[in-house]
């Protein structure tokens, strides 16, 4: 049976993207069948973790939206991106063309169809996991991914204003009776206790810290041009990433 993982931030920048690919990458190289949508569609990027360009999209998650194909048209298989011989990764990218971002703004979409989409691709592809990366804040499109979602990871970083912005999104999970709630605690500097501020964390939100994820000039590095768990899969990055793999697993 597939499960749908929405994978979500309060604010921007918390490096929600980079998680969400690596997550996916994982289970994908553990043999899953990987749907991964990209529904930050004001400003979408994921798509560039998996070595895609503007030119190699030729159609989007905007075009299905709009009418001009169907979803699983849109759908781009990237499992040479995780070697041969595991699981399968299909990419659902939303436009990265000015004049597409400017139409969502100014007329924006069916937010219903976003839930016939998570569906039609689950049945069409035969996934066993569906990772929704969603748009930093809480909009419509957002409450829509959250509350059709089996499991829900919150990206935070240690960070006062990310405190206040991840107990808002908790409280909106909770009342949307989320079935499964994680915590990941990004960018995490290296002189800190993780221990007591995994402890920290939980206490204030009543819910689970699945991993601390070290602040690394190694991911910074990268600069997206590529999935770092599996680059580089004995990088602390990379064990702690697999922490979140090995949660959401445990809470199917």
């Amino acid at each position: 049976m597939s499960r749908i993982i929405s994978i979500h931030s309060f604010r921007g920048g918390t490096g929600k993207s980079n998680i969400t690919a690596n997550v996916a990458a994982q289970f994908a190289f553990k043999g899953k069948r990987v749907g991964v949508i990209d529904t930050d569609i004001q400003s979408p990027g994921i798509h560039v973790l998996f070595g895609m360009d503007e030119e190699q999209i030729d159609k989007s998650l905007n075009d299905y939206l709009w009418g001009r194909c169907s979803i699983e048209e849109a759908a781009y298989d990237v499992s040479d991106r995780i070697g041969s011989g595991s699981g399968s990764i299909h990419l659902i990218p939303s436009s990265i063309r000015v004049g597409e971002i400017a139409r969502v703004l100014r007329e924006g979409y069916d937010v219903g169809l976003l839930n016939e989409g998570f569906r039609a691709l689950t049945h069409k592809l035969k996934l066993d996991y569906l990772f929704i990366d969603t748009h930093p804040g809480l909009n419509e499109e957002t409450l829509l991914s959250v509350a059709v979602s089996d499991s829900l990871i919150i990206i935070l970083r240690p960070d006062q204003q990310d405190f206040q912005g991840t107990a808002v999104t908790v409280d909106v999970a909770r009342k949307l009776d989320v079935p499964h709630l994680l915590l990941v605690v990004n960018m995490a500097l290296s002189s800190y206790d993780f221990d007591d501020l995994q402890q920290q964390i939980e206490t204030i939100y009543s819910a689970q810290v699945a991993t601390i994820l070290p602040l690394s000039e190694d991911v910074a590095r990268l600069q997206s041009a590529d999935i770092f768990s599996l680059r580089y899969p004995d990088h602390p990055f990379s064990q702690a990433i697999r922490e979140i793999v090995a949660h959401v697993e445990a809470s199917g």
